[in-house]
């Protein structure tokens, strides 16, 4: 958390697991293609640094000629050579200004170098993340993910752009004020070096006190944000079980331990500005008692001390400002850890060269001995067989767990069988390119997905060279239609979040307008119609058997009312299958699937 003057003072702070190697695959991939413009960077700043760190010297030397001028005119000479003080504080004014521009171009040529790193690694991610495969996903985050891709990067860039100059202008600034401060006075020099320990204790003692508290602020605050967004989302459930009470005694005493961490944390760390000003106060008064004794004996002008007392104020920013950098490098180093872990994870298997022409696909499908797990020591699917004729309608049916869309993410190669082989009129799926394959295939799934864009552009993601005419004849068939008439701009309206007079079921009856206008030679159905009432339902229904007329379909479904003219049922239990048939043969049978059935339409009936 921030303490004074917005700096982080013990603040905990993530490190890189391997510093070293992280950074030389920063500099060898990525900087490493900058060479000229950071070498640029490095020449400008160490300039600009030497033009910025003479100009106390020089001021000094303005204020001896004013000095002197003053002593001369007491003593009856002629006084203040303005002339020469002028001319003094010219050269001063020319140096400020060379250093400002130096400045200027290389802090434009780092956050040009800087910029184009993001962009690379940006480019890179995004071709990275349409070469993962699906169990990637499985075992991250949509938040995990989308923090690599924004919070990491924007923490590569920003800190990278910092980082560098600040780095070499720190370093120069040291060095040059050591010399000029030598340069001075060696005896004043060693004056100001003794404070630097005390400085160096004192920082410890502070920091070490301030970071377990900060630890602990850092623990509670995300106690109490934690149990804000939980008591929010289940706002109307706390209201129903009238657990406002206990909810605002839980959140109480989080909140009261956050305030103890909050305060002695911020306290300490406020300590560490007014200790510092104290501390080098002292400095400043040792320095000048020292420089006063030194100018009566004349070893030392009245300009210098004046000099070596602004550098001498100089010396301790430089020092803190390495002590933040290298803060900024830990932070940067840990963020580009975790954008190359990412970019070097495993991809799927590439598409074999041979192309197979899928215009004469006609859709057989034969599932031939499949076995499959999402861990590979844990098979889910077991020994998978079934033939489906072109055309033919088929319903996968069975319980929650039972591997029904498991088969169909199988059959699209989203994954790959552990065992077995998946046929598409003879030819192994893996023997496709996957954009090929994927193109025979028409989805619609249960959670609908719409991206931000007009409605025509929505439904013509599947073809994007589709008429508008085509557009409007799939809308139709899919009964949507009219609702994309009562819209304010039709078919040109942009669907977006915040699009809240568009349901559930109208989203889905979009999805599948999609699929009817891509005209797909196999399609899959999961649980297409769970988000649209019955009288819908009824419509798309009719829409659905004029879509799947001569094109193999598999069917996923909980309703077994809306399956029963399927040409083969496919009962799936323990990812086997248990039975297959149609519906009067499987209920004749008086097995897994009737009992499913009869269970179905008792609820249904008590309903």
């Amino acid at each position: 958390m921030p303490g004074p003057m917005g700096k982080n003072h013990g603040a905990p702070m993530q490190k890189p697991k391997n510093f070293k190697k992280t950074t030389k695959k920063l500099i060898k991939n990525y900087l490493s293609k900058y060479k000229f413009a950071i070498f640029v960077v490095i020449i400008f700043a160490i300039g600009s640094t030497i033009f910025n760190i003479v100009g106390p010297k020089i001021l000094g030397n303005a204020t001896t000629e004013i000095f002197n001028g003053l002593i001369g005119k007491l003593s009856g000479g002629t006084g203040i050579d303005f002339g020469k003080v002028a001319s003094i504080l010219f050269t001063l004014l020319g140096f400020y200004i060379v250093s400002a521009i130096f400045s200027l171009i290389q802090g434009f040529t780092m956050t040009s170098v800087a910029q184009k790193l993001t962009y690379k690694i940006r480019n890179d991610i995004a071709v990275k993340l349409n070469k993962l495969p699906m169990k990637y996903f499985d075992k991250k985050t949509n938040g995990e993910v989308l923090s690599i891709i924004t919070n990491d990067i924007d923490t590569l860039s920003q800190n990278l752009n910092q980082s560098i100059t600040e780095i070499i202008t720190a370093v120069c600034t040291i060095i040059g004020i050591i010399i000029m401060m030598l340069s001075i006075s060696v005896t004043m020099t060693i004056i100001s070096f003794v404070i630097l320990p005390i400085s160096a204790i004192i920082v410890k003692i502070i920091v070490g006190k301030s970071q377990k508290y900060f630890q602990r602020q850092q623990e509670y605050l995300g106690h109490v944000n934690g149990q804000v967004e939980e008591i929010y989302g289940g706002h109307t459930i706390v209201k129903a079980f009238n657990g406002e009470e206990a909810a605002i005694e839980n959140f109480t005493k989080a909140n009261n331990e956050l305030y103890k961490s909050g305060w002695k944390s911020q306290f300490l760390s406020g300590l560490m500005h007014p200790l510092m000003n104290f501390i080098g106060n002292v400095g400043y008064v040792a320095v000048s008692v020292v420089g006063g004794y030194l100018a009566i004996q004349g070893k030392i002008t009245v300009g210098n001390i004046q000099s070596f007392i602004q550098y001498n104020k100089r010396f301790t920013q430089p020092i803190t400002q390495v002590a933040q950098v290298s803060g900024m490098l830990q932070a940067m180093v840990a963020a580009a850890e975790r954008v190359f872990e990412f970019l070097e994870e495993d991809e799927e298997v590439k598409d074999p060269e041979n192309d197979i022409d899928t215009s004469k696909i006609k859709g057989n499908v034969e599932f031939k001995d499949v076995e499959f797990g999402y861990d590979e020591d844990k098979i889910i699917i077991n020994d998978f067989n079934a033939k489906v004729k072109e055309g033919q309608k088929i319903a996968i049916v069975g319980p929650t767990g039972a591997g029904k869309t498991t088969m169909v993410k199988l059959l699209m190669r989203f994954y790959d069988v552990n065992s077995g082989a998946i046929l598409v009129d003879g030819h192994n799926v893996k023997d496709f390119k996957r954009g090929d394959l994927r193109k025979m295939f028409g989805m619609v799934l249960q959670e609908t997905w719409l991206f931000g864009g007009t409605v025509k552009d929505n439904i013509r993601y599947g073809r994007p060279d589709a008429t508008d005419t085509e557009v409007i004849e799939a809308a139709k068939a899919a009964h949507v239609h009219h609702f994309i008439k009562t819209l304010p701009n039709g078919y040109n309206s942009v669907l977006n979040e915040e699009s809240s007079n568009v349901s559930a079921g109208q989203k889905q009856l979009l999805t599948i307008a999609r699929v009817i206008l891509a005209n797909p030679k196999i399609l899959i159905l999961d649980e297409a119609t769970s988000s649209i009432d019955t009288r819908t339902e009824i419509q798309i229904q009719s829409a659905m058997d004029n879509l799947m007329k001569g094109r193999t379909s598999f069917i996923i479904a909980h309703r077994l009312s809306t399956i029963k003219n399927a040409d083969l049922i496919l009962v799936m239990d323990h990812g086997d299958i248990v039975e297959q048939g149609t519906h009067e043969e499987l209920l004749a049978k008086q097995g897994f699937y009737a009992d499913l059935y009869n269970s179905q339409f008792d609820n249904e009936e008590a309903v």
